[in-house]
């Protein structure tokens, strides 16, 4: 079954990771953060709210839906005094008008319908002149063939029903930058990034971590025995790796109030 956000049994799934140095390095090359206030829309564990701060936006707003997401982001940065948490949709987040500088909707859009609903409500809330920042997978990024850096491929070479699954929920590139066009934004530009996830020191590291679905919400429509013979699939696929640096490929859509 689909992925429950609001279960307190998957509070912590997105509270694991550290953003890796590759988006740090293309959203500082990108955009302009250094005493900005930021606002990170769908923002789960809190994993990149983090990242913003650490590219240098003097606050950070912290929206989620889920109640259980917010616990747990709030216990992932406990240490940060400069954020604040917010629990509100992307379609309503309740947050003033012209109030950011830069907004920030990462593996956000493909739980979303209405896709121009969204970012008018991100240009309601940005600056004019503002910046927002989506990311998220493509069907092509979806369907680039597993490898010992993309796991992710072999999730669908093994069950083609969640190949299936993946591609009805994302939306094509042109898509979303008609989208972003219906919503008031302008001066638009799509990047590419393969974004290192995590670096396993051994196979059996990775192999835990599917079990536990960490961060991955595409495995919960996997029932356990699907979920071991997954596992004992990509083990067959990958046999003779003594670590693995897993990688993620993404899109990313800039894009000006």
């Amino acid at each position: 079954m689909p992925m429950n956000f609001h279960d307190p049994n998957n509070r912590t799934s997105y509270t694991t990771r550290t953003a890796d140095a590759s988006w740090l390095k293309l959203i500082s090359e990108h955009v302009q953060l250094n005493g900005r206030q930021a606002v990170d829309i769908g923002c789960g564990g809190g994993i990149y709210t983090r990242a913003l701060l650490a590219l240098g936006a003097e606050h950070v707003t912290g929206v989620d839906f889920s109640a259980e997401m917010l616990t747990g982001a709030r216990g992932n940065l406990a240490d940060e005094d400069k954020v604040t948490w917010i629990q509100g949709d992307a379609y309503h987040t309740t947050l003033t008008s012209e109030q950011y500088d830069v907004a920030l909707e990462r593996a956000l859009i493909h739980h979303l319908k209405d896709l121009p609903a969204c970012f008018i409500e991100a240009h309601r809330i940005l600056k004019p002149g503002g910046t927002l920042i989506v990311q998220d997978r493509t069907p092509e990024d979806c369907l680039l063939p597993g490898s010992s850096s993309n796991i992710r491929g072999f999730f669908f070479e093994k069950y083609p029903r969640l190949a299936e699954k993946e591609i009805s929920r994302r939306h094509a590139a042109k898509s979303v930058t008609a989208a972003l066009m219906d919503g008031g934004f302008h001066d638009i530009r799509e990047l590419k990034l393969w974004e290192t996830r995590t670096k396993y020191d051994h196979p059996e590291v990775l192999y835990e971590d599917l079990r536990q679905r960490t961060g991955r919400s595409i495995l919960h429509e996997c029932s356990e025995t699907e979920l071991e013979e997954l596992i004992s699939y990509i083990s067959g696929k990958i046999k003779g790796s003594p670590s693995i640096l897993e990688k993620d490929p993404w899109t990313i859509w800039l894009a000006k109030a």
